[in-house]
Order: C-alpha cells, then structure tokens, then sequence
C-alpha cells in the first residue's frame, strides 16, 4: 500500500512499520505549521520504521532534520517510540499529556526487574497457572529485563494541557483528555474547516482511542510501585487501586460522540468519518461484553479464568502468551468496571480472589 496519503489542508499520514504485530502499522500524522512541520505520533523504535518514518517525509520533500515539534497521543512504543530520535536528529520539542509523562518517567528510574517482579505477582494474584508465571522468573533469573520495549522512552518537554490549544504557529489544535487505552491518552482536534468541506465541526486525531474496526485494549493502569501491597490487596477480597480504565474509555468516548466532527485520523487503519455512530458502536459492545460477563460470572471467577473463557479472536488455546497478560488485563478492567457498578463484588475470604454477580 501507499507509504504516503495526503489528508488535504496540510495534513498527511505515513504508515511507520510495527514488528512482528498484527496491528502492521502506525499513522504517523504531519501537520504543516508557520514554523515547519509537526508530527503526531512517531512510530515504533526499530531501523525499519525509522527509514520509513524519513523516507516518508522524503516523500513530502522534507527531511526529519525540519520536524518543528512532536505531539503523542499517548505513550505506548508504536506510538513514543521514535520520539527521541526525531529530537535528537531535529532538536523538535515533544509534547505529552502529564499521567502519560509520569509513565515514562517512572519506567525510565524502575530497574527492569522490577517490571517482572510486578508482572508476576499480578499475574499470580489474578490466578495465572505457575507455568505461565514461570517464564517470567526466568527471564529476570537469566538477566534479560533490557529486551522490554520502552524502558527507555524520551521524557517529553512539554506538557500537554486538556482543554487548551497547542501552540502550533498558523493552526487551531485543541488536546482533548480521552482516558482509558492510557491514563494519558489524549485526542487532538483541528478545529478547522474540512478541506473538502464534509458536514462536522473539524477533524480529529484519534490515536488509539477511536479506530474504525478495532476496540482498542482497555487493562488496568500498570504500576510497579503496587507490587508490595498487591497481594495484601488480592488477600482482602479488594483490587490493589481504584482506578476504572474501563469507565474512564466509556466516559471520554462520549465525550468525543458530542465534537460532532467531520472526519477521524487514527492512528491505525484507517481515516473514516461518522464518529458519532463509532462512538455508539463501542459504547453497545461494552455494555454486550459486561452483560456476557455477568453471566459468566453466576459462578465466581479469578480474572485469569474470566480472560480464559472470555470471547476474543481466536481460542484461548491459540492466544500467544503475551497476549494473554493483555487478555487478562482487560478482564481485571471489566470486573473493576462492573464492581464500580455494583454489579459484581468480590468473595470474601478467596485467594487468588474470585469475583461472583451480584
């Protein structure tokens, strides 16, 4: 496919590779300014995203060495992870909302280990089998915690402030705050008129927030400084934080229902227009995947046994293992979501704690 599309009205995407992920790909957005261009999203941290990240911007006859500026819409490496590169090569500011900023930061000062040392108790305390808790060890055992993606993603300069517009010379650019695939995650509206004047109010760069095919991955906000409380939590009959990713997605979601937009820029796929309708698609298919779960949840359930007969895109069989930490992730957010509600609550007394519909 094309490398390069052009939006119209300054604005163009350039599909940077993802490795070895379904996904394919991330859009990287270019939106020209008074003061040169600037990008939304970088792309994957790897030498083939990076020649085509450059060689796109070739296209547009630029260079990366012109980047005036860097916005991400949240922190996740297909996302952050050439940001400090382009800096580096362009001297281009970079810009974050603060929940995502404090991700980074506390990343970057962990020891890897401790990411492993959290994963494992977390997955012990949802109910993970020992032989999927197992490789884990392993891996910090034989030292290999430097192959985790963005342990050491750019600090940002800049902070992004929801509600204010950025300072982008000559373009009208709104940060919206839409938590939930992220604390941080965070919208973007060109509050222009659409270049080929479609009905709606400007355009919208999504990021992973609203895709036109895909529910984005909604999982409990990770944080390695819980791994000392976390059982202790799990042996109370209570989740480690009170957090609601999965309520935080829905929220925002309807908040971006009501932009009445024009078009959508996503991140991944693709560009589409009818948001509104988007936006009313995943807000019914939450409510069917919460309703499903209660039913499943007529017997109490570990989140790791919610995940395993949970619907996903293929048989829980055939999900790789990494997968499956986010499979049980999302789990963990739609329990938390329906505890909130007070649909469902945790059984006294259980360890690994089990989850029963009330």
């Amino acid at each position: 496919m094309t490398q390069v599309t052009e939006h119209g009205g300054g604005v163009w995407s350039l599909r940077v590779p993802i490795p070895d992920n379904p996904l394919g790909h991330t859009l990287v957005h270019v939106l020209d300014t008074d003061r040169g261009p600037v990008l939304v999203d970088t792309g994957w941290d790897d030498p083939a995203s990076w020649d085509e990240l450059t060689g796109g911007l070739d296209a547009l006859g630029l260079s990366v060495r012109e980047v005036h500026g860097v916005v991400i819409t949240h922190h996740h490496p297909d996302h952050h992870g050439l940001s400090g590169r382009v800096r580096e090569e362009s001297g281009a500011w970079i810009a974050m909302h603060a929940a995502d900023t404090a991700v980074v930061r506390r990343t970057r000062e962990s020891e890897p280990g401790t990411w492993f040392d959290y994963l494992a108790r977390k997955l012990a305390a949802v109910g993970a089998p020992e032989d999927h808790i197992a490789p884990l060890r392993a891996a910090r055992a034989a030292g290999r915690m430097r192959t985790l993606p963005g342990l050491r993603s750019a600090l940002p300069d800049r902070e992004i402030v929801p509600g204010e517009l950025l300072d982008l010379a000559g373009r009208r650019l709104r940060a919206i705050w839409t938590p939930g695939h992220t604390p941080g995650h965070v919208c973007l509206h060109l509050e222009e008129e659409h270049p080929s004047r479609l009905p709606g109010h400007g355009r919208l760069f999504s990021g992973d927030h609203l895709l036109p095919g895909i529910s984005p991955h909604i999982g409990l906000y990770e944080d390695p400084d819980e791994s000392p409380k976390l059982s202790t939590s799990f042996e109370q009959g209570g989740p480690p934080s009170e957090t609601d990713p999965l309520g935080d997605y829905l929220d925002s979601l309807e908040r971006i229902g009501r932009l009445g937009v024009a078009e959508v820029l996503p991140a991944h796929q693709h560009a589409f227009t009818d948001a509104a309708g988007r936006v009313r698609e995943l807000l019914d298919h939450h409510e069917e995947r919460l309703t499903g779960l209660l039913a499943l949840l007529a017997t109490p359930l570990t989140p790791w046994q919610l995940a395993e007969r949970m619907e996903w895109n293929r048989p829980w069989e055939q999900i790789p293992y990494g997968s499956r930490n986010i499979a049980v992730s999302e789990a963990e957010a739609h329990v938390r979501r329906l505890v909130k509600l007070g649909r469902a609550e945790p059984v006294p007394g259980t360890a690994p704690v089990t989850y029963v519909a009330v």
